[in-house]
This record gives structure tokens, sequence and C-alpha cells, in this order.
């Protein structure tokens, strides 16, 4: 965008960002957005609980202005902050729920941070800035060179660096980091960490642009119902592949590794155990910043997904219009075809045969084929060698979901997240193959699982003949 004074002047009467920092009441506005959304990582909240805790403030607002101060009531507040001329929060009904919930736009959020900004800090970093660039701008240079042998010098010389810093503490020559180091790039992770979870809403709000935009290029359509469906599966696909879809997929996946988030857990707790760290009086939610990026990142899917749906819907309602229509159309046709019934045309105006004509091609009648009956031996020869009884393959095996799902449960009672290889551990298959897959379909069935095609686990039985049989499968987590 170029800042020149058209430009400034036409973004200063319509973003509600700006709007919102020029508002009478700001103070009060941004001080209590910040206190229930932000700061609790709050995506939504009904409108009595809203209106009881602006209620609440209000009154805590009177007792140190005056009783004159804010004389609105709470409810009236709201209703002038989702109003079309402000647009700072945003006023919907979630599916299956009949009261009206509230959620912050991106561009509020924008401009609390901007807010935040503000305020004098006690330590200002530029070391770690500095080498967050140095690593981008290493990243991009090596993840786009092709030459093998650029690359081959590249690795052999961050090679030698770390054998030469073996070498130093082996003989006791450790550097190690000092208090204004480990502060600066606490701070610095710090405002990432929070600037992530801003990203989710806005990343969630351009899901509902293109939502809205679909919509009306559906109404307003007048082309056939195939081209409409081709445009929107494309925009869909091209927001799945654009730059922030890629991105965005690509954290989400990184964040669903058990083990990225228990080594996150391990590098909080040791950060926040060090005497500089504590110097700062860090905020301890950070401890906790991956569950909020998990919540928030969850809540940003579902919202993706119940769009879909929606649409799907739309799309089912637009199509019994049509048919609606078209069964005006034969109604009326049948019902001009009974008022002639007495009174029909005379002199033959038409005459047809056949409603169709008749087509018989004699090569497409197929030749005779005895047909194969299968026979069945009494023993069924395996590709290890060994024999299973013809008569296992008639022995129905009954698998109780309700108690893998209890098992499941259980898991989770003290833990967010368990594997199904974790389960396996301590609840062997009693049912051997047939309980493995009604384990994975509960997975399948359950919108919280997770596969994970990149690991593979596997599982272990005794049949009923004492062979011990083996099942590999992706990995599989369960969420609380």
């Amino acid at each position: 965008m170029e800042f020149d004074y058209a430009a400034l002047l036409s973004l200063r009467k319509t973003h509600p960002a700006w709007k919102f920092l020029m508002a009478d009441h700001s103070p009060l506005i941004a001080s209590f957005l910040h206190k229930v959304f932000i700061v609790p990582n709050q995506r939504s909240i009904s409108r009595p609980d809203l209106a009881s805790a602006l209620e609440d403030y209000l009154y805590a607002l009177r007792e140190i202005e005056g009783e004159n101060a804010f004389p609105r009531r709470a409810e009236a507040y709201l209703d002038d902050w989702t109003g079309e001329e402000k647009g700072w929060l945003r006023k919907f009904y979630p599916q299956g729920v009949d009261e009206v919930h509230y959620d912050l736009m991106p561009s509020v959020e924008k401009a609390l941070r901007w807010l935040e900004g503000l305020v004098q800090h006690s330590f200002i970093g530029a070391e770690s800035r500095l080498m967050t660039i140095f690593e981008l701008l290493r990243q991009m240079v090596e993840g786009t060179e092709e030459n093998a042998d650029v690359r081959i010098r590249e690795l052999e010389k961050r090679k030698a660096a770390i054998e030469q810093e073996l070498e130093r503490v082996r003989s006791g020559r450790m550097d190690v980091l000092d208090g204004t180091a480990l502060k600066d790039r606490f701070l610095q992770v710090h405002k990432t960490a929070r600037e992530l979870l801003s990203d989710f809403r806005e990343v969630e709000y351009n899901f509902r642009n293109l939502d809205q935009k679909v919509r009306e290029q559906i109404a307003l359509w007048e082309g056939g119902k195939g081209d409409l469906l081709e445009d929107f599966f494309g925009k869909r696909d091209v927001i799945a592949e654009s730059d922030q879809g890629k991105s965005f997929n690509a954290f989400w996946d990184l964040l669903m590794s058990p083990a990225r988030q228990e080594e996150l857990s391990d590098l909080l707790l040791k950060v926040f155990e060090l005497s500089a760290i504590k110097d700062l009086s860090p905020d301890m939610r950070l401890k906790r910043i991956h569950y909020d990026w998990l919540a928030a990142g969850e809540h940003t899917q579902r919202t993706v997904a119940k769009l879909s749906g929606q649409l799907r819907r739309y799309l089912d309602d637009q199509a019994y219009l049509e048919n609606k229509r078209i069964m005006q159309v034969i109604k009326r046709i049948e019902s001009r075809a009974v008022r002639v019934k007495e009174d029909l045309p005379g002199n033959d105006f038409m005459e047809i045969d056949e409603a169709s004509p008749r087509i018989s091609l004699p090569m497409e009648r197929p030749l005779y084929s005895i047909p194969v009956k299968p026979v069945i031996e009494e023993t069924v020869h395996l590709g290890d060698g060994s024999e299973v009884p013809s008569d296992l393959l008639h022995a129905a095996v009954f698998v109780d979901r309700l108690k893998l799902k209890s098992i499941i449960r259980n898991a989770l009672q003290t833990r967010d997240q368990v594997t199904l290889s974790e389960i396996l551990e301590t609840h062997p298959l009693e049912k051997g193959l047939a309980e493995l897959v009604a384990y994975l379909s509960l997975a399948g069935d359950d919108h919280k699982a997770q596969f994970d095609d990149s690991r593979t686990h596997r599982a272990a039985w005794t049949d009923e003949c004492g062979v011990t049989r083996e099942a590999e499968f992706s990995a599989v987590i369960f969420s609380r």
C-alpha cells in the first residue's frame, strides 16, 4: 500500500482499527476486550456472559470515575460495538446454538497488539532479532541451492564447526549465554508466541470472507450447475494451495507431533527456571502457550469444516429449488393435459410408432462361459507355511466398541493426548486384527483424533492357532 494522503485519509474513515483507536471511550473498549479475549485466548463468548463481564467492569470504573461515567447499559455498548459502522466485534449464532455469541475482529486485535507495543519496556533486545534475520536468510539461500557440490561444501563447513565446538566442550571451554542474551531471546520468543495466536484469528477471518464471496456468487449465478461447482471447488483448492494455506497446514502438522509438544513443554519449563528469566517476571501463561495454539488452531480447523458443510447444504438448497421449479412446470403440463382430455385436437396431428428406436447389435450378445464352482479345502495354506482350518473362516469375531471407547477415555483422563500404540501396550489386542481395525474405525469417527502418516507403529497378537501375528499401521493420536 502506498502511504499517500488520499490513501491514509480513506483508511482513517473506513478501517475498523483506526476508528477503534479514535473512539471516545477507546481506553474502556481496549482494556475490556483485551481482558476478556486476548488474555485468556478466548475465541467466542455468549451474549449473557460478555454482558455480565462488561457490567462488572463498568461498575468498577464508575467507582473510580464517578456514577455518571459510562451511563449506558452493557448490552447497549455491545450492540454499538457490533454495528456496521464500527464492526469491532463479530456477532453470530454458533451451529446448533440459539444464543448470540461474540468474537473479536482481527483488525481490533491488531490495534490491541499495537497498543501493547506502546508500553515502555525495561529491556529491548536486538541481538535475537538480528540472529533470526541471518538464520532465515541462510535457510532461503541454502533451500534454493540446486548445486549438490555447493550444498555439500556448506554442510561440511557446519560439520567442521560442530566438531570444533565438541572439542571445546570436551576440553572444558563452554560458551554460556549471559543474563542479557537470555532476556533478549526470551522477549523475542514471547512476542512471536503471542503474534501466532492473533494470526489464527486472521486466518479464520480470511476463510469466512471466502465463504461469503462464494455464497454471493451462488446467489447471482446464471450459468450451469457444473460450471458453478467447478469454479467453487477451484477456489477452495486455490486457498488450500496458497502461501497462507500451506504455511498454516505446515505449522499445524508440526504442532500436532507429540514429540514436538513434549520437547516444547520441556524447553519452556527449563527456560522458566533460569534466574535471568525470573528477573523479568514473565507471564506464566507462556508456559502453556502451545496448548493455546492447539485450542486456537483446532477452533480454526472446526470453523473451516463447518463452513464447508454449510456451503454444501446451501448448494443442496439451490438444487432443491431448481427441482421444485421443474416439478411445477411438469405439474402445469399435466393440468393442461387433463383439461384437453375431452377435447383432443382432430385429424391426427401427430403420429409416432414407438417412443424410441430399436437397436439390436448381434455382437453385444456375450458368448457362453462355464461357471466356475469354488472348491474349499479343509485346510487353508498361508504364505508363511502355516495351516489354518477352514472352519475358522466362518467363525464370527465380536469386538465390543463401547469397551474400546472406555479404554480410550480412561487413557485420556491423565493426559491430553495418547497414541494408539501406548494404549495397546497397556491393553494388548484380544481379538486380533478385528480389534485393531475397530480402534482405527473409532479414530476415523472421532474429529479430535489425528492420523500421522509420517510415522508407523506395530501391533502384535497371538491367534487361535498359537501363531504370533503382526500388523503395521500409521500412528494414531487420540486427543481429549
